[in-house]
């Protein structure tokens, strides 16, 4: 952990004694709330609100969708007047300006709140302090920083596209102890359990877009959404296909919303894509390929919070290699395949200890037969 990341972490723990056992109680409820729209919020946060008067929660409420009401909304509208003189948990800062919505700002003061505790402050330039200072001049007690670790991991995408113009991706592979993700024919269904390939599905869900390469589509053909749990809302699929050599009839384009971003520009199979309902981006590198950097900040342009990754050893390298990767998310199986069959990353060789990538991990558990590990890169 860096200097800055300890010294934040001490001001965090600092903070956290301010509150009561209370306040922790309602904020957890807070957070649970705003889970439930792990899969449905994006591109806006995932957020909870709690509403409090005299040891008693009077409204609930939590942001379901982009455009509809925002969590603070639906729990002031839960509680009614019991709302004046209460007080409000909620896991981000109240907006206070105009989007899709009015501000939440003006809402909590309409019904005569009392206090907000809020988990963090919101990181979109817009909203980031103006919140707090809005209701700090109506007379509202403000209170933040509690249980702000949490709230971050929940929007962990959207504070990623406020604060660095770029999604969260998160990459996800599986394979064998001996870290091989098929045999050397290409054969890979299944290595791990319907249980680990399921979990993978929820991870999907979550996302605001799922990414391939051009190698995977040729080998397996996938269809890129999520199947294995209901969800409302599937994700955007992206293709990373330098020259447009993706099959038309390609799994892929038959159904729901497809981005392909290419190397230079072909219009006639462009046209063809067209044709599908599918558009494609333009972002050349020197070499021909697409400006993977680039390719993010357009990703995060249009609203993308999440992005995750399935693709083979070759774009998972590229990814790597330039810095395109915050988050690992492997599953091994108890199988051992061999040197033949193919790895995790295409990557340069290492010559010295020194210069291997440094990963933390933050998350090792059992999935049916499997083991997953969430790895994080260190900044």
């Amino acid at each position: 952990m860096s200097p800055l990341a300890r010294c934040h972490a001490l001001l965090l723990l600092l903070a956290a004694m301010d509150f009561s056992r209370n306040d922790r109680e309602y904020m957890t409820r807070a957070l649970a709330l705003a889970a439930r729209g792990l899969f449905t919020a994006t591109p806006n946060p995932r957020v909870g609100c709690v509403v409090v008067r005299d040891g008693e929660v009077v409204g609930e409420g939590w942001h379901e969708a982009a455009g509809l009401p925002h969590a603070e909304v639906n729990a002031l509208r839960q509680a009614g007047a019991r709302a004046h003189g209460a007080t409000a948990y909620v896991t981000l800062e109240p907006c206070n300006h105009h989007g899709r919505t009015p501000p939440c700002t003006e809402a909590l003061i309409a019904a005569g709140v009392a206090r907000v505790v809020a988990a963090m402050r919101d990181p979109n330039p817009l909203v980031s302090g103006q919140g707090f200072a809005r209701l700090a001049a109506a007379g509202i007690a403000i209170d933040q920083g509690l249980l702000e670790t949490e709230a971050r991991e929940l929007n962990i995408g959207f504070v990623s596209r406020m604060a660095r113009k770029r999604p969260w991706v998160r990459m996800k592979i599986a394979a064998s102890l001996d870290g091989r993700t098929a045999l050397a024919n290409g054969q890979s269904q299944w290595i791990t359990s319907q249980a680990a390939r399921d979990d993978g599905h929820r991870w999907r869900a979550r996302a605001c877009a799922l990414l391939t390469g051009i190698g995977t589509l040729r080998e397996d053909d996938p269809q890129l959404n999520v199947r294995a749990l209901q969800t409302p809302r599937q994700p955007l699929k992206v293709l990373i296909d330098s020259r447009l050599e993706a099959a038309p009839e390609a799994k892929l384009f038959r159904s729901g919303r497809t981005l392909v971003f290419a190397g230079g520009s072909y219009p006639a199979k462009s046209a063809v894509l067209a044709a599908l309902g599918v558009e494609v981006v333009v972002l050349p590198n020197a070499g021909g390929k697409v400006e993977l950097p680039q390719m993010l900040e357009e990703l995060a342009r249009r609203g993308v919070n999440e992005l995750h990754v399935e693709a083979g050893s070759k774009l998972n390298g590229s990814l790597l290699r330039e810095g395109c990767v915050d988050e690992l998310l492997i599953y091994l199986a108890p199988m051992l395949i061999g040197d033949a069959g193919q790895g995790m990353f295409h990557l340069p060789e290492v010559t010295a200890l020194s210069a291997a990538s440094r990963l933390a991990i933050v998350e090792l558990t059992t999935i049916g037969d499997d083991v997953r590990i969430r790895a994080r890169r260190q900044d």
